[in-house]
């Protein structure tokens, strides 16, 4: 028998960095890059594969505990032996380090996996479980929108210590997703982005309108009203320009997307290099972003329609 889970993975749509300061952020899940864990029956004892590692489990380096622990995890909710003779092969199209949630996917799609192997019924209380926790050895203490939204369906609007909301979604237009090619440095920018707020008062007040934008971006966002998120975007990547989270390569396709017709776009997650986004009218359009985001030197490019 061989059984397969999968997982998608996301993108922060606005309110990066000012969250941190308990303002609103809005993410959805970005099924143009996904992950795929395969579970067989295989071998004399418990192993995994994948693009950084190929071996037993209970070998797997230090680095890659929270994978270790989205298995073991799993297995224990299941309530399967702890080294069963399964091998369990996981392939990616997410980039690593690049704000797009691939730690929180792998956990996902490993959870959903073995719990079809066994077929156990996977709740949705056990996912959350398994890959928060997951997340908790991955990042420390994550806020756990990561969890959410490459676990569910749609956006989500999250303010720290609040209930993670659903976002109605009911945008006729494109998402396209650049990938500078630059690994990102998120705790990097977050630790500068706090010196920063501590040193010139005028700091929060650029927090402060990253998150009125991301509040007015939502009502955009359910009422079909593209052109006015495409502003909203471009004035919230002036403001993570102001603090210092964006950088040349970042900008530079910000640029590119608006010149080629783009209704708004900016940066995506920590800054520093990653990704960068741009909203599109069209299909066609957000094909001419894209191949002209690909000709100024991204390294990969992605589109997702937002209607459904």
């Amino acid at each position: 028998m061989v059984a397969i889970g999968t997982s998608t993975g996301k993108i922060i749509l606005m309110g990066e960095h000012a969250v941190v300061y308990g303002q609103p952020a809005i993410a959805m899940p970005f099924s143009a890059v996904q992950i795929t864990a395969e579970v067989r029956k295989e071998g004399q004892a418990l192993s995994v594969s994948c693009d950084f590692y190929q071996g037993l489990v209970h070998e797997m380096p230090k680095i890659w505990e929270s994978l270790k622990h989205a298995i073991r995890f799993s297995l224990y909710r299941i309530g399967a032996p702890t080294d069963p003779a399964i091998h369990i092969e996981i392939s990616s199209t997410i980039p690593a380090e690049r704000g797009m949630g691939s730690s929180a996917a792998v956990a996902t799609a490993v959870a959903r996996a073995l719990f079809s192997f066994y077929q156990r019924p996977l709740s949705d209380e056990d996912l959350w479980d398994i890959v928060q926790t997951s997340e908790k050895i991955a990042h420390g203490n994550p806020s756990g929108i990561d969890a959410t939204t490459v676990t569910g369906t749609g956006p989500v609007f999250f303010i720290k210590g609040q209930a993670i909301e659903p976002v109605d979604l009911s945008l006729d237009a494109y998402l396209v997703v650049a990938d500078t090619g630059k690994t990102g440095n998120t705790l990097e920018a977050i630790t500068d982005v706090a010196l920063l707020y501590q040193g010139r008062s005028e700091v929060e007040s650029w927090v402060q309108a990253i998150g009125d934008l991301t509040y007015r971006a939502r009502d955009y966002l359910v009422h079909n009203q593209a052109a006015l998120l495409g502003q909203v975007m471009n004035q919230a990547h002036t403001h993570l320009q102001n603090l210092g989270v964006s950088d040349e390569s970042l900008d530079r396709l910000v640029e590119i997307a608006r010149a080629t017709g783009a209704l708004g776009a900016k940066l995506t997650g920590g800054g520093r290099g990653g990704c960068m986004i741009a909203l599109a009218n069209t299909k066609e359009e957000a094909k001419e972003i894209a191949q002209a985001l690909a000709g100024a030197g991204a390294s990969q490019t992605w589109t997702q329609y937002l209607g459904e």
